[in-house]
């Protein structure tokens, strides 16, 4: 692979250009990484590929290696692994909480302590989620509850 940067001062945008002899699926991986750059994530539904704006996105779920996507009213498939979204999406306030669930963090709507040092977390589109007792001081250290 050829990798070739040109810094132009006359420049008005950032453009990237991939040129390949066919689409494979680590050219679309690496689309799908650029975009998440721009506040987009590439998810799929019933075999059509969306774009959605990672301020919509409430969780993520992590289900038999594949990973679901959570708005406030659709389920999303993204090919992305869980560990992979949570080292991009950290700066846009997401958390991991578990082992299986990555959390928006604007999108929290009340905590609950729970047994054995666990949190119940009810999230905006009303879906509770638990957040292990590994998990648990970081999330309150990040929401300010500490």
């Amino acid at each position: 692979m050829k990798v070739e940067i040109v810094v132009d001062d006359k420049a008005d945008d950032l453009g990237i250009v991939v040129t390949c002899r066919q689409l494979t699926p680590e050219i679309e991986k690496l689309l799908e990484t650029l975009r998440m750059m721009d506040h987009q994530l590439t998810a799929k539904k019933n075999e059509e590929t969306y774009l959605l704006d990672i301020a919509d996105v409430v969780y993520i779920e992590s289900v038999d290696r594949k990973c679901f996507v959570y708005t406030a009213d659709e389920v999303y498939e993204t090919d992305f692994r869980l560990y992979e979204l949570e080292r991009q999406l950290e700066e846009f306030g997401f958390l991991r909480v578990s082992k299986s669930f990555l959390i928006h963090l604007q999108k929290v709507q009340s905590l609950k302590t729970d047994i054995n040092r666990k949190i119940r977390i009810t999230m905006s589109s009303g879906e509770q989620i638990i957040a292990s007792r590994q998990y648990a001081d970081e999330l309150k250290k990040r929401l300010g509850v500490i």
